[in-house]
């Protein structure tokens, strides 16, 4: 184990260290890093629950525990050990205490056993592994859970093809046709939007919001960080002779 943590980085997707399970090690952190900018562009905040489907190794969580509320952040994932391991190697379980985040290990996307409703929801390179009848019972369980405004941010691999199979694909990819992906969504009672968020594996990121809620969706699938630019406070008035006349006035008797 000792020699696996020195030389992750030669690993290979798939191989049983936590930063590689996941996917390419190298990328484990930007992975982690790009999920938290986009939930933050799209309008996450401290106060907002959030359900992290296939958490895996917290790439997204270990950043996500901290900024959200005590109590907020939410996993599901088949592989306890990956919790495990990141929290005894990276979050200590002091950070675990004080967060409180919930898990729930399974691979049957039954995200109603943390009992509560979530204002995001976030599925990062899973329906890109996934047969269709999972992703259709994940949409299926997603609307159950969503908020009526909720964003629930998703990746799939495009292509000409729709995978066919009935079984999960790792680490190898499946594809979907755009035309299936929104038709998968509209059949849970959600709206898929296609987003030009970025993804270094080449993955597409897809929006999915309730009906009510999608008029939000244009600005949001398009990716920018104008949110955060804030306007200058304006110069204040150039004080009045009176005024400046009361200032001198005052400092005089002061002194």
């Amino acid at each position: 184990m000792e020699q696996a943590k020195k030389n992750w980085q030669d690993l290979r997707a798939g191989d049983a260290h936590y930063k590689a399970y996941v996917g390419p090690p190298k990328k484990y952190d930007l992975l982690g890093a790009l999920q938290f900018t986009l939930l933050t562009a799209a309008g996450l905040r401290s106060h907002h629950r959030l359900c992290d489907i296939g958490c895996g190794s917290l790439r997204a969580g270990k950043l996500l525990i901290p900024y959200l509320e005590a109590e907020r952040y939410c996993g599901i994932d088949p592989e306890r050990w990956l919790v495990e391991e990141v929290t005894r190697e990276e979050l200590g379980r002091e950070l675990m205490r004080l967060k409180g985040p919930r898990f729930h290990y399974s691979d049957h996307f039954d995200l109603t056993a943390f009992g509560q409703k979530f204002d995001f929801l976030l599925a990062q390179s899973v329906f890109s592994h996934a047969a269709p009848q999972q992703i259709k019972t994940c949409l299926q369980a997603a609307v159950r859970v969503m908020q009526e405004d909720a964003y629930f941010l998703a990746t799939f691999m495009t292509g000409a093809e729709d995978y066919q199979g009935s079984e999960w694909v790792y680490p190898g990819c499946v594809t979907y046709r755009e035309d299936t992906i929104r038709a998968m969504a509209e059949a849970a009672g959600l709206t898929a939007f296609s987003t030009d968020w970025p993804h270094p594996n080449g993955q597409q990121w897809y929006l999915l919001m309730t009906k009510r809620a999608g008029r939000k969706a244009p600005a949001i699938c398009r990716f920018s960080l104008a949110h955060y630019a804030y306007e200058t406070s304006p110069a204040p008035a150039e004080p009045s002779l009176w005024e400046k006349l009361k200032y001198h006035w005052r400092r005089r008797i002061k002194f």
